[in-house]
């Protein structure tokens, strides 16, 4: 369910807004904004989605791995 917000800005950054995004899409630019800052983040959530892509996965073994190689020599 959707509310009616109304706000008040400058006009510039209201001109801003409609040059950039267009006047249809205002609402939802600014949701997304706000939305992080107010919402509950679920981080399961987003690490299960994280880990279903392959290639950010194996980018990030490969980069594991590498990163061991540059301590296993120093002492502790």
């Amino acid at each position: 369910m959707k509310k009616e917000l109304t706000i008040r800005i400058d006009e510039q950054v209201y001109e801003g807004l409609y040059r950039l995004i267009g006047k249809d899409a205002i609402s939802q630019f600014i949701e997304n904004l706000v939305r992080p800052h107010v919402m509950g983040t679920d981080l399961e959530a987003e690490y299960k989605e994280m880990c279903t892509d392959q290639a950010q996965e194996t980018a990030a073994l490969e980069w594991s791995e590498a990163v061991i190689g540059d301590v296993a020599d120093e002492p502790w």
